[in-house]
């Protein structure tokens, strides 16, 4: 008697299993096709680029005028009008202006991640959003980037749902 108890308990912890598995959904997105298709990527990825020559404009000026500064100062130098004193003190004038120039240059980079993230993030959430509500209407446990799937059944592709959400289609 206990062992059939044992194997209708174990009977029963298996089905129970195997309809839990069998319930499961699974999904999966083009993400970056998707953004590719947004107006809002388009747009955040002309402001961030509109941004960064300008950063790239300032950069240009700054490294001409240090260049300027360096060729004024030859020139006194071979005029003999600058004496050591001076011509030590200009170096370190151009030494300054050239350390200005890389930490521009640094903080140019550090600027241009921080427009991006502003810019770009809410755009993710909206679609990340978007992605989970898609996915609690349609019953999907697991969503996933087509990116990384080694194995994708065409039926399973919520990307043109994800669409909808968006008002893309």
């Amino acid at each position: 008697m206990k062992n059939i108890l044992r194997v209708a308990a174990i009977f029963i912890f298996c089905f129970a299993v195997a309809a839990n598995v069998q319930a499961q959904k699974f999904g999966y997105i083009n993400s970056a096709a998707l953004l590719a298709e947004m107006p809002k990527v388009k747009q955040a990825d002309s402001n961030i680029e509109a941004y960064q020559k300008q950063l790239e404009k300032r950069y240009q000026q700054d490294v001409q005028a240090l260049q300027q500064m360096y060729m004024d100062i030859q020139a006194k130098v071979n005029e003999g009008s600058l004496s050591p004193k001076q011509q030590e003190e200009e170096a370190a004038k151009l030494r300054t202006k050239e350390e200005e120039i890389r930490k521009f240059e640094a903080d140019s980079q550090q600027q241009l991640l921080k427009k991006r993230e502003e810019l770009v993030q809410p755009i993710l959430d909206e679609v990340n959003t978007a992605i989970q509500a898609v996915a609690k209407e349609n019953g999907y446990q697991f969503i996933f980037d087509e990116q990384v799937l080694l194995y994708k059944d065409p039926a399973m592709d919520i990307t043109k749902l994800v669409k909808t959400k968006l008002g893309l289609q």
